[in-house]
């Protein structure tokens, strides 16, 4: 049989990936898995979890983020300088297709459903072109299962996917230029399947929004919901949606009832300028006052909150940090995720810094391995990187020092009043606090903010 090899890269193993709680399996190497004829034998190299090891194969496939993508030219090099043929797919490739051609043999632009048997018939016949475009997928037609048989046993969580693309277009996110602003959604009743055969009784639903963006989406979750709470799955799960999902209690009880233990939402910032820049109008509609009558709709049906915010916008200052860090502990908010502001390929804010000239490091691609959340790779307006990484060490030594931290896990256990959720939000947070203390600045800079500055 031809072999093909699926290797998912780590370059970095620090932040998220440094704890089972936070490390998720490459959903997208499972599809393309599912995609491929069955005469081919397949298999996933995981450096999440092994180490790599040249493996012969016939045709060598590879997905990659941005901060990932060096060690994915990296192994692709290996490969192709034993004539072997190496596919590159994912985000970073396909918001830069020319430069990742300079290292591997094709890339598929875009979703891989379309195109994939394309791909593999042109490799049996030896006419791969250089470039395929996957087009958009018609959800509501496409029910391949992935073939999670294929991932590293260690994994916690299981991935499931019901839908793409988003109409906001976040100033930092790339999400709607890959994956386009049409919101489209897989119908509940084949969710429900996959849900059935997935192995596993922890879920993470990779969505950007599962709720999604007006009635029919709000529809939509909810007949999933009921289908989940009917057939008794059991499964215990977490989701990413919009601030406004808790607009409407009714899907809140519901997600509640079929399993929800968690809920992550992009509050982003306190700030309304930030705000503002970010292109974040359905934060700004709801209105950061309004943040923890949010938080507490969720409570209020034992849903614990991981709220993701991010520092590094122009003119944040040593007072900013110190009242937004007095919010974020006065907050109820259960687990955080705070970032640092980052251009990705893809996004309104990486073109916009181009155009200011204001980019720090551009030797590209080496210096894509800064672009991972934990870098200020920009000139600052009105501050300095210097000024971010000390405030991210103050911001998190204040979340995670004793007794702040041990009265924020008390706190959350009174607010969701269910274990195994707050079991969830213990270990969310252990990883998080992980991540930091292996962050490039946790040692090198204070966790005190400049006194005596505005």
């Amino acid at each position: 049989m031809k072999r093909l090899l699926l290797i998912n890269p780590v370059g970095h193993k620090s932040g998220f990936l440094l704890s089972k709680s936070t490390t998720v399996p490459p959903l997208s190497l499972a599809y393309v898995a599912a995609l491929t004829p069955p005469d081919w034998q397949i298999k996933i190299l995981d450096e999440n979890f092994d180490d790599f090891k040249f493996e012969e194969a016939d045709l060598v496939g590879i997905t990659a983020f941005t901060s990932n993508i060096n060690r994915a030219y990296e192994i692709a090099n290996i490969y192709r300088e034993k004539k072997i043929k190496v596919i590159l797919g994912g985000i970073h490739a396909s918001m830069l297709p020319d430069e990742a051609l300079q290292f591997v043999d094709a890339v598929v632009i875009g979703e891989a459903e379309n195109i994939w048997g394309k791909v593999i018939h042109d490799f049996e016949n030896n006419s791969l072109l250089q470039k395929y475009h996957g087009g958009v997928v018609d959800l509501t037609k496409s029910n391949i299962i992935p073939r999670r048989d294929l991932f590293h046993s260690n994994y916690f969580w299981q991935t499931i996917q019901t839908s793409r693309g988003c109409p906001l277009n976040c100033n930092f996110c790339s999400v709607s230029k890959y994956l386009g602003k049409q919101y489209r959604q897989r119908e509940a009743g084949d969710i429900l399947k996959e849900l059935e055969a997935t192995k596993g009784d922890y879920i993470f639903f990779l969505d950007d929004n599962l709720i999604g963006y007006g009635k029919e989406s709000y529809k939509r979750a909810k007949e999933l919901f009921r289908g989940m709470i009917k057939l008794k799955l059991n499964k215990k799960w977490w989701m990413q949606t919009s601030i406004n999902a808790a607009d409407d209690e009714e899907i809140v009880s519901l997600a509640a009832q079929a399993g929800c233990m968690c809920v992550f939402i992009g509050f982003e910032s306190i700030k309304g300028d930030s705000l503002l820049n970010f292109k974040k109008g359905v934060n700004i509609k709801v209105g950061v006052e309004n943040y923890k009558k949010v938080v507490d709709v969720f409570h209020k049906y034992g849903i614990a909150v991981l709220g993701a915010f991010i520092i590094g916008s122009d003119y944040e200052t040593p007072k900013y940090y110190k009242n937004f860090t007095d919010y974020l502990i006065k907050s109820g908010i259960d687990i955080f995720q705070i970032s640092l502001l980052t251009p990705l390929p893809g996004t309104d804010f990486l073109e916009q810094l181009k155009n200011e000239d204001r980019l720090l490091y551009t030797n590209y691609p080496l210096d894509w391995d800064k672009y991972r959340f934990s870098y200020i790779v920009h000139q600052l307006n009105g501050s300095t990187p210097e000024l971010i990484y000390t405030a991210d060490n103050y911001i998190k030594k204040r979340l995670y020092s004793f007794p702040t931290y041990q009265l924020r896990l008390l706190k959350s256990f009174i607010n969701i009043k269910k274990v195994i959720n707050w079991f969830a939000v213990y270990k969310l947070n252990q990883g998080y606090k992980k991540a930091w203390k292996n962050s490039h600045y946790y040692s090198k800079y204070p966790s005190d903010l400049p006194k005596n500055q505005p």
